[in-house]
Order: C-alpha cells, then structure tokens, then sequence
C-alpha cells in the first residue's frame, strides 16, 4: 500500500543532484519529481541528475515545465532557445509548431527528462487574464486546437509524453491559481463550444496526460476540477481521454493550505499524479503524504482500487525516452522572426533609446531575463538601455532629446503606467515605437508598433534584427 502511494506523487525538490534521500525513495517505489530551475544549470548537469534518478529505477517519471517561450526551465538562466505559443499560432504553420515541439521534447529525451508539462491548450479569453497570455496559441478554439496537436504530436514523436493544461481552460480567468481559487465564468455549454476545443484535440492526438486547473466552474459544483468528480468524469467520458490526469501544483493557494487532504481528494476525483513540485520537499514531508493516502484507504474515503488504478497511469509516464536526433538549435529563431509583425515605419536611426518597461512576471514564468535593450545593443552598439519599472514620461524625454524612444512592454493593457508613459511621450510629439512582448492589447498612437507574442530570448532577438533591418 506504501508503493501504491508514494508511485502518485510527483515532488518537487532542491540541489542540482538527486539528495540520498530522494534516491532511496525513487528506489521504493516514488513515482517520480518535477525539475524546476532551481534544479537546473545547463543541460548536461540535467543530464547527469536524471543518469543519477535512473540508475535506482530506470522508469522513474521525470518531469519539467519546458513550454517554451516565457515558460522555460532548461533557459530559465537566459531566456528559451524557442518561441512560446502565441507567437507559433501567430506564424500559424502546423509543421513548424510540430516542429518546434520535436525540437524540444529531442533536447529533453538527450536529458533523460520522460514527461514535459506543456503544452498550454488554454485560451486568451480575456485581456484581464493574469497568468495564460502568451502561453496560450491564441482566442480561437479552432486554431488553437490545431496547434495543440500538432505540439502534441511533435513532442510525443520523440518519446518525451505530452501533457495538455489546464483543464478545462485558465483562459477566461481573472485570478492567478497560484494565489487564489478562479471561478470561471462560463457554463459548461460555453466551455463546451469554446474551452473543451482544443482539450479534444489533445486526446484525438494521443496526448498521455493532462493537467487539471484549479478552477472553479460554477454548474460543477464548488469545488476546483483537480478535486472534482464531475470534471474528471467529463475529461473521461465525453473527452474519451485514457491518459493520466496530473493536478497542477497542490501547494498552489488556489488548492488549500492542507497538501494531505487536497491529495486524497484529487485521487479520490479521478486524478491519478499528484503534482507537488512548486514548493520542495524532503523526507519527512514525503512520509506525511505517503501515510495520509494509505490512512484514506484504510478509513475508506479512498478505494483501494482507485488507488492501484492511478499509480499503474502515473507510473505510464516513466517509460524511458529514446536519444533521438531532432534537435535544431536554429529553429526557434526562424520561428520567431515569422511570428513578428510590424504596423508603420520603423527607423530608429543610429543611437536610439531603449525602456524596458519591467513588470513583476508571473509565478509561472518566474525570473527568466527578458528586455529588448541588450539585443538591439548587441545589433546596434550606440543604443542607450534604461531598463526601469516606473520612469515618467518628462525623464524619458529629456534623457532622449532628438533621439528615437523605443518603448519595449509586457502586457501594457495589463499595466497602467506602462500605457501611460507610451501615450504621453507621443502626446508629446516624440518619435516613439512601441515593442509589446505579451499579447497585443490596444494600439497605443505610437508611430510604429511592433508585436512579437512573447518575451523569449528569440523573439527579442526577432524584434532586434526587424528594427536594425528597417533602419539600415
């Protein structure tokens, strides 16, 4: 019964190499971890942890969130090699998203990593969205959905399994789970018709897990779908999806504070791998669980059947993948470049100023470096970089004088000050491009406007060579 336990979990930890106490769980039965940039220096340190999990248990499960584009792990320490989704469902090419995708999933089975947390099949429902954006392919269910199983199927081709979040779709959201438990407002026809789209497609691509979201979806009852029968029955019936069902983070606020109790109510719902990887565990805390569940059973508010049948489906994801040779370390540059687009003339001239408007990112992105200025220097070497969360339009005026103001945004909508500050300074006349790295809101007046649908390390590199080349 302990085995049957620990194979549901799905921990997150610290260090750059597997704790002896990790090892001898994994080797009882633990079903696996959840890598985070904490546990990341480069690839082959990635490779070398993963060489020290398998050598315990070759099938134990492997996971990371390397969604590309702002979402990165493998990059956290300098932005991803590959552009998110907004920006592959702005270059809307199937074979260049399946592409992208197979490039990764090749990059993560070379580490020895059998489970990639993406890709993202949620929608931007709704500027106001705190945490999807540009993880998401964009507002259109149909073509979404497309992406999503071209991503699936890109990724899966390698041997590295899928996994489609978050289910039912975070899109229409105003609330970060992270922080506090959404309530969607959508009926379950409108998420039928819209939301449950691309989840489809995920299951008719063979996707071999999805995460739930913690959402509350008020025709479903009270309770968030990673804890609710009803989702979780729908995902099953109506889906048709045979996969394993992954909860998101339970140590998210959304959840509860109680891991123990959210864990027996996610298996007791359907669920089948307990995601636990935001905060990192020890010894002791896997003990805690370990017991709790086999309480649950012993006490009956979990069957024993239930139980065996969600660790023989998180146990599924460990299977080994295959070295395969898919990598392109360019593609994600010619993927950015497609996705840019460009309204008005840019000519910045020969020393422009760069503002790299900084916002807090999401917990999702996490501290990932992201700002235009260093690219377009590297291009263009007498650009002036100010990189600034709150600078008034008066002190980019003066410290620009005659010269070209690049503004570079991340979700201006989102952000009073940073609409502000572009609107001002062509208020005043000035010569102003506008760089929006998140999802294109509003046109702001600026003289040229540029859009790259994401802030990854390409597709600021993208942004960089469009304005050099529109200069010269």
């Amino acid at each position: 019964m302990d085995q049957l336990a620990a194979a549901v979990l799905l921990p997150g930890f610290h260090g750059t190499t597997a704790p002896d106490w990790l090892l001898r769980r994994v080797a009882d039965g633990l079903g696996g971890v959840v890598l985070f940039g904490r546990n990341v220096v480069d690839d082959d340190q990635v490779t070398a942890l993963c060489s020290e999990l398998r050598s315990v248990r070759p099938d134990v499960v492997i996971g990371i969130d390397e969604e590309g584009g702002d979402v990165t792990r493998l990059d956290a320490g300098r932005g991803s090699e590959v552009p998110g989704n907004h920006a592959l469902g702005a270059a809307n090419d199937l074979d260049l998203t399946r592409s992208v995708a197979a490039s990764i999933g090749a990059r993560l089975a070379k580490c020895g990593i059998s489970l990639n947390l993406a890709p993202s099949a949620d929608l931007v429902l709704t500027l106001d969205d705190p945490i999807i954006g540009v993880r998401a392919f964009g507002s259109d269910p149909v073509l979404a959905a497309r992406h999503v199983a071209a991503w699936v199927e890109g990724l899966q081709a390698v041997g590295v399994a899928a996994c489609a979040k978050h289910f039912p779709g975070h899109g229409a959201s105003t609330e970060d789970s992270h922080e506090e438990l959404p309530v969607l407002p959508r009926t379950e026809e409108q998420l039928r018709a819209v939301e449950l789209v691309p989840f489809q497609a995920a299951v008719n691509a063979g996707v071999r897990s999805i995460m739930t979201g913690h959402l509350v979806v008020p025709e479903w009852g009270p309770a968030p779908v990673t804890l609710n029968k009803h989702a979780i029955n729908l995902l099953r019936t109506e889906l048709g999806f045979t996969g394993a069902v992954i909860t998101d983070g339970l140590d998210m606020k959304a959840v509860g504070g109680d891991l123990a109790h959210g864990a027996v109510r996610a298996l007791a719902a359907g669920v089948d791998s307990l995601c636990l990887g935001g905060i990192a565990l020890d010894d002791d805390d896997l003990s805690w669980l370990i017991e709790s569940i086999v309480a649950a059973v012993k006490s009956g508010d979990l069957s024993e059947e239930r139980l065996t049948q969600a660790a023989a489906r998180s146990l599924a994801l460990g299977l080994p993948p295959s070295t395969v040779d898919a990598h392109d370390a360019e593609i994600g540059l010619t993927a950015a470049r497609r996705a840019v687009e460009v309204r008005g003339q840019v000519n910045v001239g020969t020393n422009p100023v760069v503002v790299d408007l900084v916002v807090d990112p999401s917990i999702a992105v996490g501290d990932v470096p992201w700002g235009l200025g260093p690219y377009l220097k590297d291009l263009l070497p007498s650009t002036e970089v100010i990189a600034s969360r709150d600078t008034s339009a008066e002190e980019v005026a003066s410290a620009a004088g005659t010269r070209t103001i690049v503004v570079v945004t991340r979700d201006a909508h989102r952000h009073t000050s940073a609409r502000q500050l572009v609107t001002n300074l062509t208020n005043l006349g000035l010569d102003v491009v506008h760089v929006e790295t998140g999802v294109p809101g509003p046109d702001l007046g600026s003289v040229a406007r540029i859009d790259t649908h994401g802030g990854s390390r390409v597709s600021l590199r993208a942004a960089a060579e469009l304005i050099l080349k529109g200069t010269t």
